[in-house]
C-alpha cells in the first residue's frame, strides 16, 4: 500500500479521537466517509486497523505498531508545508555564514540555534577560515554574511553591525626563552624580535596588522593549531582571551605582563554583509538576534 498524507491523517484522527464520528468532526467529513476510508486502508494492507466489535473502534496491535511512524511522517509533512510557505515568503533555502577562525562564535551559534528552531528545515552552513579568507568568500558570494573583527578602515562595499568585542592578549609557553631573566615582565617592544604565531590566510596578505608585533612570524589557518604551536614553545601569540582562558587557567600558557602598556588589544566583532546583496529573511533575522542579544562590555 502507498500511504498518502490523507490516509495518514485519517488513521491518526480515528486513533487519537477514539471514534469514527469524532474523527469525522475533526476532519469535517461525514462519519460514513471516515469509516469507508479506514475500511479501504485495511483492505489494501490486508489486516485490520481497528476492532469494531465494541461500541467504539479499538486500535489493533498492528495499528499501534504503525502509529509512531505515522506520527513521524505526519509531523514531517506539516514541517514541509510550513517550509514551502516560508520559502514563498522570502526564506532562503540555505543560509551560509562565515566565521573568522580566531573569533569566539558562541553568540553566533546561540542565534543559529534559535533560527534552527524557528525554521527546522532551513539548511544552515557555518564555514570557518582566517579573517581575510572569510571576507574574500563574502565578496565572492560563497557566503551571505560573516562574523569577523572590525577593521581600521571601512569598506564602502560592505555593511556591518557591531555585535560585541573581544580582547586579544599576548601569551606564551611558560618554558619559552623570552621569559628567561625577565622577572615576569617585558617591554612590548621586546617581542619585536621574538617569533610570533599568527592565524592568517595561506594565500592572501594579512589585511589587519594590529595583532602583529614581531617582524618574523609563522602562520597557520587554525586557532587550535596556533595555540598548540605556542604551547610547544615555537613562538608567542596574540589570541582571543575568551578562547585561550582554559589553557591559561591550566598553566599551559601564560599571559605576558608588560612594563610599559596593558596586555590587551580590544577589537570589535562585526556581522558583515555586502550592500549590493541584500540579506534574505533568515540572514536578516540572524543579524537581529545578535544585535539584540546581551553583550559583554
Amino acid at each position: 500500500m502507498n500511504f498518502s498524507s490523507d490516509n495518514i491523517e485519517l488513521f491518526l484522527a480515528v486513533l487519537d479521537r477514539g471514534s469514527f464520528s469524532a474523527a469525522a468532526r475533526a476532519l469535517r467529513r461525514v462519519p460514513s466517509a471516515v469509516s469507508m476510508g479506514i475500511a479501504n486502508m485495511e483492505a489494501e494492507l490486508g489486516f485490520a486497523l481497528f476492532d469494531r466489535s465494541h461500541r467504539e473502534p479499538t486500535p489493533t496491535a498492528l495499528a499501534l505498531a504503525l502509529a509512531p511512524h505515522a506520527r513521524l511522517i505526519a509531523g514531517q509533512l506539516k514541517q514541509l508545508q510550513v517550509h514551502a510557505i516560508e520559502l514563498s515568503q522570502g526564506l532562503e533555502s540555505t543560509l551560509s555564514i562565515g566565521v573568522a577562525s580566531d573569533i569566539n562564535g558562541t553568540g553566533l551559534l546561540a542565534a543559529v540555534k534559535t533560527l534552527s528552531q524557528r525554521y527546522p528545515l532551513l539548511n544552515i552552513e557555518v564555514l570557518s577560515a582566517p579573517q581575510d579568507d572569510v571576507l574574500h568568500m563574502l565578496h565572492q558570494g560563497r557566503i551571505g554574511v560573516c562574523l569577523a573583527f572590525g577593521g581600521l578602515n571601512i569598506n564602502s562595499a560592505e555593511q556591518f553591525h557591531f555585535v560585541g568585542a573581544e580582547s586579544l592578549v599576548a601569551m606564551v609557553s611558560p618554558q619559552h626563552p623570552a621569559l628567561e631573566g625577565a622577572a615576569g615582565e617585558l617591554f612590548l617592544e621586546d617581542l619585536v624580535n621574538v617569533r610570533q604565531i599568527m592565524v592568517a590566510s595561506r594565500d592572501l596578505p594579512i589585511g589587519d596588522l594590529r595583532p602583529q608585533v614581531a617582524e618574523a612570524y609563522w602562520r597557520t589557518d587554525s586557532l587550535p593549531m596556533a595555540l598548540n604551536m605556542v604551547e610547544a614553545g615555537l613562538g608567542w601569540g596574540n589570541f582571543p582571551l575568551s578562547l585561550a582562558e582554559p589553557l591559561l587557567a591550566q598553566g599551559r600558557l601564560v599571559r605576558l605582563k608588560f612594563k610599559n602598556t596593558k596586555n590587551e588589544l580590544r577589537l570589535p566583532m562585526h556581522l558583515i554583509w555586502l550592500k549590493n546583496r541584500p540579506l534574505d529573511k533568515a540572514a536578516r533575522e540572524l543579524v537581529e538576534l545578535m544585535r539584540t542579544a546581551p553583550q559583554e562590555s
